[in-house]
């Protein structure tokens, strides 16, 4: 089974990079499950049932979120109405939504897509390694192909939470920091990892937002509006190989895919 993760996507400049790109990377790579991080997709901050559907039009599977996920209100209609989009599982019982998905569907599920949101120098939320260790024997009894979405901004989290899952998951991909790392690896126990796919969107700004105004905060202290960065616009993320008996990944490779400006 073929997977491309896509990093997160930033506001408009990132949907186009994903809707000219990723039906081209589909049929190339012949691919079968597409994950994109959508939590920056409007507008750079949050996510809208108009931006979630502009992505699955494009051909995404499965959209996972992260920090980000309450910026627009619309959001409440994607987490009460949509199977195909997740919010981090470590949410307290009781939040709308639902931290993890099968694909392509329950009743005959190849693969399991989940979210995860660390906690350090992040907003406070459940631990997420007690969550994810209780749900794993659940989903290993119906499918060995399990991709894990950890949004956390501490690469130590990310990578001892790679090491936690090993041999359990088929991928531990990171996302949030919005800088493609290049420590993509298939660790001892069968599980890839990347410690962050990376920002599909402008990358003439500062993390897929205009440089000006996020200098101008460091410089003065004061509150800016930070608009999306537009040009040299990549595709960032990871495009592995699992085999479905076993849930093992085979092979991964990290993907930068630029559009023409």
């Amino acid at each position: 089974m073929k997977i491309l993760f896509i990093g997160d996507v930033v506001g408009s400049p990132g949907r186009r990079a994903v809707r000219e790109l990723v039906p081209l990377l589909r049929l190339e790579h012949d691919i079968d499950l597409i994950v994109a991080n959508g939590e920056n997709s409007a507008g750079g901050a949050g996510i809208t049932p108009d931006t979630a559907n502009e992505l699955y039009e494009s051909r995404v599977d499965i959209i996972t979120s992260g920090d980000h996920l309450w910026d627009q209100k619309t959001v409440s209609s994607l987490l009460e109405n949509e199977p195909r989009f997740v919010r981090p599982l470590n949410y307290p019982v009781g939040t709308p939504g639902q931290g993890w998905t099968w694909w392509p569907d329950e009743e005959e599920p190849r693969a399991a897509v989940i979210n995860l949101q660390g906690r350090t120098f992040m907003p406070p939320l459940d631990n997420p390694f007690h969550v994810v260790d209780a749900l794993l024997p659940e989903i290993r009894k119906r499918v060995k192909v399990i991709l894990v979405d950890m949004h956390a901004e501490a690469t130590s989290e990310k990578v001892a939470m790679a090491r936690f899952l090993d041999g359990r998951i088929t991928a531990l991909v990171g996302t949030h920091t919005h800088i493609q790392t290049a420590d993509e690896q298939v660790l001892a126990g069968g599980t890839g990892f990347l410690c962050d796919a990376g920002c599909t969107g402008g990358q003439n700004g500062i993390l897929g937002r205009e440089a000006d105004p996020v200098i101008r905060r460091y410089l003065t202290g004061r509150p800016q509006r930070f608009g999306v960065a537009k040009k040299q616009v990549i595709l960032h993320g990871l495009l592995l190989s699992a085999d479905p008996d076993t849930g093992k990944c085979l092979s991964l490779t990290r993907v930068k895919d630029p559009l023409p400006d």
